[in-house]
């Protein structure tokens, strides 16, 4: 569809808006550092373009302060339980297997992408319809919940229902804590989407560290004989990771006060709430927004005065609300592709998430099993020495979080090319646990492992709701968190039919890697620079 057809404004007047989107007295000059954007002019509304760029503005006059600051702890929570919950379901797997005895393993696993899924879909698209406080909070209520249920689960077919629901707020987590975050930070500061990785990396650390202690004196080293009065250590584990999300809840709802996304505001027509949100957090950071509801006002107007000459079907603004509020159709994924060249990115960002959903899941969820089976096989495979190795792999992916958010800075390498090398290393690296012959050097290589995979996901995570306007993000973040997990519900199958005591789930997930890393490189983006809208 042509662009002309989907917002009825005439091509130069489309121009005209844009250039005089910021008036004489708007918050900063067209000068603006991070003023250019991610996305070339007229792939999305002008109108809502416009408008975007004055909030990005004002934005950029308030600065980062006490509210991002904030807002970077309690968005953290959601990168954390992202990674938390998946760990807690690989983790109490040898224990529940010990003791439930089910006939298929791999059940679990996949009860839990398929609930991953679901709650990545509907959370994504749910933000761009219901707004983004709401949200918000239901993510982490819904897991802490049921993730406390869970613990009590009389079998292994409870559990593993209990695991599906308790990640149908986990799949929520990133498609809309991530759009949250984005949205409120000014431009300068959007490499701190990378940083929020550092959450993810605490996650499988705060799962490791409490795991460590509970497994390995609470629970069965075999099957045989094992009862639950002497395996409880799984249990006590959930119990303990559902009541940590529960307060991850209750300090982003009772401590926090989330103000709605002012260009999620503006993209529903709310221009005047919109600019209350900003003046919130110009409040909160002790400094004062000179930005009004007039800024936005004389876009609507010039958008007005130009569809006027179309015919009265474009002259009102509630024709223009019309063209930008489809809210219960198909609307915000066919703005997802209104150009080929955001049709072809928004694919190969659903492409990648797809292969990566596959290639990560399909390692890093039998983790524990690999570290126990393959200690065993080379000299001590041992609940302490497993979790012992599981911890200190752990914190080996925290300085990939940090290193990531320094190289998407640097000029030469920029998003595509750090997210790129840390992608392809991932894959090289789990080809050389394969060679491993001692504990020592299993533990070095999944080490090196954990580092460029969460520099890998770190700036993935940062890019894609970077590259997708406001008024669709959730959704393209829906989309992309979709696809991730929809193609992690074939990690389990893959182990399924690949015996888990070879290394054939390890080449696959590896040979992904290393092709995921490659097409990277073909994004028509690069958004170091520059800011989203």
């Amino acid at each position: 569809m042509d662009a002309n057809e989907t917002t009825g404004i005439p091509e130069d007047d489309k121009i005209r808006i844009l250039n005089d989107s910021t008036p004489d007295d708007s918050p900063t000059t067209p000068a603006s550092p991070g003023r250019e954007t991610i996305t070339p002019p007229g792939t999305v509304d002008p109108v809502y373009e416009a408008k975007a760029q004055v909030l990005n503005d004002a934005m950029l006059e308030i600065g980062f302060g006490r509210y991002h600051k904030a807002l970077f702890l309690v968005a953290g929570f959601g990168w954390m339980a992202d990674n938390l919950w998946p760990q807690v379901t690989a983790i109490i797997l040898p224990a529940v297997v010990n003791e439930l005895r089910p006939e298929k393993v791999v059940y679990l696993s996949l009860a839990q992408t398929l609930g991953l899924a679901v709650g990545a879909a509907g959370w994504g698209v749910g933000s761009d319809i219901i707004g983004r406080r709401w949200a918000f909070n239901m993510t982490l209520l819904i897991t802490g919940v049921f993730g406390l249920v869970a613990g009590a689960a009389p079998n292994f077919g409870a559990l593993a229902a209990f695991d599906a629901l308790w990640s149908l707020g986990v799949g929520g987590n990133l498609p809309v804590d991530s759009a949250v975050f984005l949205e409120f930070i000014p431009g300068t500061h959007q490499y701190l989407l990378t940083v929020m990785s550092v959450w993810w990396a605490f996650g499988q650390l705060l799962a490791s560290a409490v795991a460590w202690p509970l497994m390995a004196n609470f629970a069965c080293e075999s099957a045989e004989g094992c009862t639950r009065s002497a395996n409880m250590g799984w249990r006590y584990f959930v119990f303990t990771m559902g009541g940590f999300t529960l307060v991850m809840f209750l300090i982003r709802f009772f401590v926090f006060e989330l103000h709605e996304s002012p260009k999620f505001l503006m993209s529903r027509g709310k221009d005047a709430e919109a600019v209350k949100s900003i003046h919130a957090v110009a409040k909160y950071n002790k400094v004062v927004s000179t930005l009004t509801v007039e800024h936005l006002a004389r876009i609507d107007a010039k958008a007005e005065n130009s569809a006027n000459r179309r015919g009265p079907r474009y002259a009102t603004i509630g024709a223009a609300v019309e063209r930008n509020l489809q809210r219960f159709n198909l609307e915000h994924i066919r703005s997802l592709f209104t150009t080929p060249r955001l049709a072809f990115s928004t694919s190969l960002v659903i492409v990648l998430w797809g292969i990566i959903g596959l290639a990560y899941p399909l390692y890093n969820s039998f983790l524990p099993y690999f570290l126990a089976s393959r200690g065993a096989q080379i000299d001590d495979g041992s609940p302490s020495t497993t979790f012992r190795n599981y911890l200190i792999i752990a914190v080996c992916g925290i300085p990939g979080s940090i290193i990531a958010g320094l190289a998407v800075e640097l000029p030469l390498l920029g998003r595509k090319g750090a997210m790129s090398i840390s992608t392809i290393l991932s894959g090289i690296f789990l080809f050389a646990t394969t060679t491993a012959r001692t504990s020592n050097a299993l533990l070095g290589w999944n080490c090196g492992y954990a580092l460029s995979s969460a520099a890998m996901y770190g700036i993935l995570y940062s890019y894609t709701p970077e590259i997708f306007p406001t008024r669709s993000r959730g959704t393209g973040n829906g989309l992309a968190a979709t696809a991730n997990r929809v193609c992690g519900i074939f990690a389990p199958v893959v182990a399924m039919y690949a015996d888990l005591e070879t290394p054939v789930p390890v080449y696959v997930s590896g040979v992904l890697f290393l092709v995921a890393g490659v097409l990277m490189l073909a994004f028509p983006y690069e958004t170091l620079g520059r800011v989203s809208i």
